[in-house]
């Protein structure tokens, strides 16, 4: 007895979860988050080009530099956990279909020179970046094809983006992913 009685309650309590009765009435809309800096929701990071870099040149450190503090190109805030990254210009590219495209590079970047290797690297806190020029031979008359009226783009990852699996070498795909297109790209001269 007590083995169908387990099995009737069995099968009531089968019935009772398969039935499907109608559906209720709809709930109440949410409240709209607080939106970001400058009007747009969410985290979004920042792209800005400074144009004709020349580096100085520090003889006792036989080395090239260049700073550029942040508020001086931008008025966005740039925290300690955030990923600045910094691409070279190095010209456009031509392709049969007669389109060109940009090429940049991610520093740090490597030439091999005759004289030796030089190499374009970085360094950054919140308030700046420097970039610099560093090689294996006396730096005193490197080819100012290197040194002057050199192109950068500067990008502020925020961490949530910069922990993330993405290509950084690929600065389409970056900026793709922090929702910044070429248009908003901040473009500044230097004297």
């Amino acid at each position: 007895m007590k083995k169908v009685t387990l099995l009737f309650g069995t099968l009531i309590a089968l019935f009772i979860i398969s039935c499907e009765g109608p559906a209720g009435p709809p709930g109440f809309d949410g409240f709209d988050g607080q939106d970001g800096q400058d009007g747009e929701d969410g985290i979004q990071g920042q792209v800005f080009e400074v144009d004709n870099v020349d580096f100085n040149y520090d003889a006792g450190g036989d080395i090239y530099s260049y700073i550029m503090t942040f508020s001086d190109f931008t008025s966005f805030p740039v925290y300690e956990s955030d990923a600045v990254l910094v691409y070279r210009y190095d010209g456009s590219v031509d392709y049969q279909d007669n389109t060109t495209a940009d090429a940049w590079s991610l520093i740090p970047q490597n030439f091999f020179l005759p004289e030796g290797t030089i190499q374009y690297t970085n360094a950054h806190t919140f308030i700046d970046v420097e970039i610099f020029i560093d090689g294996n031979f006396n730096l005193a008359n490197l080819d100012t094809a290197f040194t002057d009226n050199q192109l950068f783009r500067v990008v502020i990852l925020p961490s949530e983006f910069a922990a993330a699996k993405l290509d950084k070498s690929n600065i389409k795909a970056v900026m793709r992913t922090i929702g910044v297109e070429e248009k908003d790209v901040k473009r500044f001269q230097t004297n």
